[in-house]
């Protein structure tokens, strides 16, 4: 096998399995523009409902802070792609606040309050930026 055919190879094995269509850009299409909180459940979970709540209750806040939600909701192809993409177990719930640099910054096995959800977006740099540069 020719070298640059073996090394293709290679970097095709160490990438592990393919995403289906769209699961990681998803996540992706947010980076720079959106922070993002993950929720994974299962769609009975009782932690998914009350964390539909609390979202909804806070939707203006959430909108001042460039956040959106994705849901990862029971066992198919895309909610698993962001719980592997993520480092979550396959079952559970959680919650996960990915940054704009899409890094993961706050997990949880509980739903987020929006207190502690809004406290740690504030107390991100890009957000005290972006907060100082909309006052007047």
């Amino acid at each position: 096998m020719p070298l640059p055919t073996l090394m293709a190879a290679a970097l095709l094995a160490a990438a592990g399995p393919a995403l289906p269509a769209g699961a990681e850009s998803r996540l992706d299409r947010y980076r720079w523009s959106a922070r993002v909180l993950v929720v994974a459940a299962a769609p009975d979970d009782p932690h998914l409902a009350a964390q539909r709540r609390i979202l909804a209750a806070a939707r203006a806040e959430a909108r001042e802070r460039d956040l959106v939600v994705l849901e990862a909701v029971g066992a198919g192809a895309e909610a698993a792609a962001l719980r592997r993409r993520l480092g979550l177990p396959p079952a559970g719930f959680r919650a996960v606040l990915v940054g704009k640099d899409g890094g993961a910054k706050l997990v949880s096995a509980e739903p987020l309050t929006a207190g502690r959800l809004l406290s740690t977006i504030d107390a991100m740099p890009m957000r005290r930026e972006e907060a100082g540069r909309r006052r007047p």
